[in-house]
Order: C-alpha cells, then structure tokens, then sequence
C-alpha cells in the first residue's frame, strides 16, 4: 500500500476530531440558553448510560480491529479476513447490548423516551468501521464523510430545537448524525476487500485478544463517563450534570488537539513493532512528549486564563459554576496527554495490553472511590477532583511499568522546560502567559473583544518565548511548513 504521512493523518485526524468536538460546541451557546442545564443534565445523564453499552457492544473492537488492519496492511486478502471476523463479531456483540438496554431502560426508567432515542446510538456501534480505515492510515475519507454528516446535525440543532421541552428533539440531532456517518463509510469498502470465507470459528477466535483490549476499554470509558453517571445519582440536583457536562466539553476540545496524534501513531508504530524497528519506536516516544508538552501546556494555561471571561459569554447567565469546574478539570490535558503517549503509542502497538488494563482499571477505581466520597459533600467540584486524581493514577501506573524500558526522564524532561522555564535565560513561559491573559481580562472587564484579545495575546506571548528560546519542536515545524511551500 502506499505509505501515508503521519503528519498528514494528524492533521487529517485532528480536523475531524475537532469536527467531532467542535459540532456540539456550536450549538453549545445556544442550546445552553434554550434547554438550560436542566436539559442538558438530563440528556448527558442518559448519554452516560448509553455510551457502557455501545462499549460493550463493541467488546474491545476498535483498538483491536485497528491494531490488526495495521499488521496486515499490505496484505488485501489477509485484512478483508480480519474486516469481516471483526466485524462480525462486532454485530454480534452490539446485537446482544442492545437487547439488554432495551429491556432496562427503554419502559419504565426515568428518562426512558430519551433512552429509546439513543437506542439508535447503541445499534449504530455495530455499523462503525473508521478502525478499519484508522488501520489502514486512511483518515482522510473519515473526514470527508463524516463531515457532511455532522453538519447537518449541526444545522438540524438550530431548526428543531425551540424551547426547553424539546430535550427528546436535542437527542434526535445528536445521535441521527452518528447512525448515518457510520453507515456511509460502508460505501467505500469494496475497494479495499476481496472475497474471503469467514466461519463462526473465525470470528470466535478474534474474541479473546479483543476482550484483552475492551476491559482497559470499560475502564478508562467507566472512569470517563462514571462521573456524569454518578453525579446523576449522587448531586444534590440534576443541574449539576449540567454544569459538569459544559466545562468538560471544552476541556476535551482542548485535549483532542494533543491526543490526536496518538490516533495517527498507533498504526504507525504496531507497523514499525511488527517490523522490529525498535530504535524508531523510543525516537517517536521521545518526540511525542515533546510535542504534548508544548501544546499541552499553552492550552492548559490558556483555559485558566479566560474561564472567568469566556463561560458567561459562551454559555449565557446561570452558568457561573462552570468556571471554577473548568479550573479543576484543566490539569487532565497534561495527564492524558502524557498517558496516551505511554498508552497509545507505546504499550499496545508493542502489544503490552496487561500493562495497558492495570493502569486504566487503576484510574478506574481511584475514580469511583473518590467520586463516592467527593460528589455528595462537593457535587460537581467534587467529580473534577476525582477525575483530576484518576488520569495521575493512570500516568504514574503507566510510568511505572515501562521505568525500566523507556528513558523517562528524557521524555519528560520537556515538561519542565515549558512548565517552570523554558531556558536558562530564565523566561517563564506558562506562568508569563497566564498572568498576560488574566490581567487583560481583569483591566479590560468582560466582553467578546477582550477575550478575543486574551486569545490573541496568549497565543503570541507563548510562541514569542518560544521562539526567543529557539525551542526544536517549533524550529522544526516551522522547517516542516517552509520546506512544504519550497516544493509546492
């Protein structure tokens, strides 16, 4: 096959994540005002409740059926056998999900016409073949596809939605999208895959490996979801889901920008481990800390900076919560993006899916621990802390297990350069670029232009010190663009 940039599959990859992300961010300032957080609570709650099925349903699929096309890339009859063992197996297990949410949520529970709606959302699980494509490093039809889909979701958002009933419409706009983006990628298929004999012993036999990946899967979906789950439990009113929901939406689009490129190397890297090239893998590492820590702490800082201007703007009155939430929430940037270096890009693509499970089962009780505890006496606060604590426990886990394989202290080493300074010379880079931020917000007041402006003024103070200190990772980029201009 003809290799693919990674590069490219970043950007590609990036752009539809934030497509992904960016969809309910548009709507986000308007459907904050028609439904209030009371509408939002209740669907966020239910989505919760959906979103352990379509994981069971998938039964570890995604990243193993992804990690599988990868190996076998170059072989057409070799990966059409894999495709449709996975895929079988997938239907299989989306099939037997659905029933059972079906017969627990859909009559009777509260919520339950919401429920049924995002029956639509389990089912489509099973139609979700971007891991073959991801596979096979072809990101660039992912996004095209399922930008068409989510527009119209975006557009159907505005039509539709009216007032503060029309919660079971809000669900219509957002899983529709998700049902038909799925489905429309089967158009393509043919091209990629030959005819090919597949038995039930096949497909069984692709159960067990992708049963390794699904638990680390559930964890890291338990603790990630658990928090709106138990806030609808445990908070003192359904609001609270609400305002969790809002702060940790723009968390995640910030953090996307780092994560993607953990999307993109994980075939990159199972191809160079199947290849036995070792010595790429730890350079990629190195290079990937790197990367997450100057992206990653601009974005952190620059979150903390504008919260206080940018939640009442965005999300209209009756949010104030959020800002402190975003505060709290913001420090898992780092943290995820730090595991999903060691996750992502190391431990499965060298298939050390053991290690994987034990540092995600571990952030997955750290988490439901502290939210028993912390949620009842601090409600949504309370949420953000433990899910603060459960990403470290997922990052120390991880570094722990591979102390002995990888230079960790080289990897890290980046952190403290963009964290407390970036040189010797001394320039402060996160901490200068906060107190910037902060203080134009301060002396100007609230409003649009001066976000704007808090905006325009972080990105130029962090990358101004960056390059006063000749930092490689944006020297290098930079080189990148300009070599890319000389040859166009």
């Amino acid at each position: 096959m003809k290799k693919t940039s990674v590069v490219k599959n970043y950007i590609y990859n990036t752009s539809y994540q934030l497509l992904v992300l960016l969809a309910p961010l548009i709507t986000t300032p308007y459907v904050s005002r028609v439904l209030g957080a009371t509408g939002i609570g209740i669907y966020s709650y239910a989505q919760s409740i959906a979103t352990y099925f379509t994981l069971a349903g998938a039964v570890g699929t995604t990243i193993y059926g992804q990690r599988e096309i990868a190996f076998v890339r170059d072989d057409k009859k070799r990966r059409s056998e894999i495709f449709w063992q996975v895929s079988l197996l997938r239907f299989a297990g989306v099939f037997i999900a659905s029933l059972i949410y079906f017969f627990a949520f859909c009559f009777g529970a509260e919520y339950s016409a919401v429920y049924q709606i995002l029956l639509v959302e389990v089912v489509a699980t099973a139609f979700d073949i971007s891991w073959f494509f991801m596979g096979l490093e072809n990101f660039r039809l992912t996004v095209i596809r399922n930008t068409i889909i989510k527009l119209a979701g975006i557009i159907a958002v505005f039509i539709f939605v009216k007032s503060s009933d029309d919660v079971l419409i809000y669900t219509m706009c957002l899983t529709l999208p998700i049902f038909f983006g799925n489905i429309s990628l089967w158009i393509s298929l043919p091209k990629y895959l030959v005819k090919v004999n597949v038995n039930v012993s096949d497909v069984l036999r692709q159960l067990k490996p992708s049963l390794i990946l699904f638990l680390p899967q559930l964890a890291t979906e338990v603790y990630t979801v658990l928090d709106k789950t138990m806030l609808g439990f445990f908070a003192s009113n359904i609001d609270e889901v609400g305002f969790y929901t809002q702060a940790s939406k723009i968390i995640k689009v910030a953090l996307m920008l780092v994560t993607s490129l953990g999307t993109v190397m994980l075939p990159a890297m199972s191809h160079a481990y199947a290849e036995g090239k070792k010595d790429v893998i730890v350079k990629s590492i190195t290079k990937a800390f790197h990367f997450v820590f100057m992206l990653g702490f601009a974005i952190l800082f620059g979150i903390c900076g504008i919260a206080k201007n940018f939640v009442p703007i965005f999300f209209g009155t009756g949010y104030d919560s959020v800002v402190l939430l975003m505060i709290f929430i913001s420090p898992i940037i780092i943290f995820i993006a730090m595991s999903n270096v060691i996750g992502k890009q190391y431990l499965l693509p060298t298939k050390q899916e053991k290690a994987y499970t034990v540092s995600v089962f571990t952030g997955a009780i750290v988490n439901f621990i502290l939210n028993w505890i912390l949620i009842i006496k601090y409600d949504a606060i309370g949420a953000s802390i433990a899910t603060v604590l459960a990403e470290f426990s997922v990052l120390f886990v991880q570094a722990f297990l591979v102390r002995k394989q990888l230079n960790l202290f080289r990897c890290f080493m980046p952190a403290v350069k963009y964290f407390i300074c970036l040189s010797q010379r001394g320039c402060i880079c996160g901490a200068i670029m906060f107190i910037g931020v902060y203080f134009i917000g301060e002396v100007l007041g609230s409003g649009v232009w001066t976000l704007l402006i808090q905006i325009v003024a972080g990105i130029v103070i962090y990358f101004v010190e960056l390059a006063i200190t000749k930092d490689s990772m944006m020297a290098e980029g930079i080189n990148m663009v300009m070599r890319k201009i000389r040859k166009e």
